[in-house]
C-alpha cells in the first residue's frame, strides 16, 4: 500500500490588509480556501506553469481570449456592413490589432463576470 503524500511543512509571509483582501478575493473567485489557493498558485509558479485565472486552466483562458477577440472583430465588421460601408485591408488589420491587444484583459473581465454570477 502506498502512503499518501502528507503535507507537513508550512510557508508563511506577511502581507498588508489590502494585499490580504486581494488574496482572499482571488481565492473566493476560485471557490477555494485562501490556503488552497495560495498553495495552487505557488506550486504552479514553481513548476513553470501559468497561474490559473478564476479557477480555469491556461487552455481555457487562451480559448476565451481568442473568442473575445473574434467577437470584437466580427461585431465591428458586421456593424460596418450593416451601414453599407466597406472595410479596407488597413481597417481590417487595425480591427485585428486592437482586438488582439486587449483580448486577455477582456477575457479576464468575462471570466470574472461569470464567476460573480455563479456565486450570486
Amino acid at each position: 500500500m502506498v502512503k499518501p503524500n502528507l503535507r507537513t511543512k508550512s510557508i508563511g509571509t506577511k502581507v498588508s490588509d489590502d494585499e490580504y483582501a486581494q488574496l482572499e478575493r482571488a481565492a473566493q473567485k476560485s471557490a477555494k480556501t485562501l490556503g488552497e489557493w495560495c498553495r495552487e498558485v505557488m506550486l504552479a509558479n514553481a513548476n513553470g506553469q501559468p497561474a490559473k485565472l478564476n479557477g480555469t486552466g491556461p487552455e481555457a483562458n487562451a480559448v476565451m481570449a481568442e473568442v473575445v477577440a473574434l467577437r470584437a472583430i466580427l461585431l465591428n465588421v458586421l456593424f460596418k456592413q450593416a451601414n453599407g460601408e466597406r472595410l479596407t485591408p488597413e481597417e481590417m488589420q487595425r480591427l485585428i490589432d486592437r482586438a488582439d491587444s486587449d483580448k486577455v484583459q477582456k477575457a479576464r473581465e468575462r471570466l470574472d463576470q461569470a464567476t460573480h454570477s455563479k456565486q450570486s
